[in-house]
């Protein structure tokens, strides 16, 4: 199932508490730049003009451990701090486990380095 952009970006923005579509956009547009391996599959239940980024080949090959992951966030996103960026992250992703499901957040989850989980809004039993 694809959700449609606007709703995505609903979603997005309502927890992400953004004043604007555009702010909670921005956000996905950083964020799902810096997501891993299982693009082809995230991006096809994702809306088009997000899937694209997904589907990027310049993107980075390995997944950056979940602090720098931030902290990548961070740096790309003006005036953001790392706190800031968490939440973004936060937003973003707990938005995209929803729309992938739980059998796809399975896979994706065992293919990024721990703690991921958890900016997923999916904490794992240790």
């Amino acid at each position: 199932m694809t959700l449609r952009r606007e709703a995505f970006l609903d979603h997005v923005k309502e927890r992400g508490e953004y004043d604007t579509p555009e702010e909670a956009e921005r956000a996905v547009r950083v964020v799902l730049a810096l997501v891993g391996e299982v693009r082809a599959q995230l991006a096809a239940r994702l809306p088009e003009g997000f899937a694209l980024i997904l589907l990027n080949p310049l993107q980075s090959a390995e997944p950056l451990p979940p602090e720098r992951f931030v902290r990548a966030t961070a740096a790309w996103i003006e005036g953001a701090t790392e706190q800031t960026a968490n939440w973004d992250v936060s937003a973003v992703l707990s938005t995209v486990a929803d729309t992938a499901g739980k059998d796809l957040m399975g896979q994706i989850l065992l293919q990024l380095p721990v703690g991921y989980d958890l900016l997923f809004g999916r904490p794992q039993p240790t």
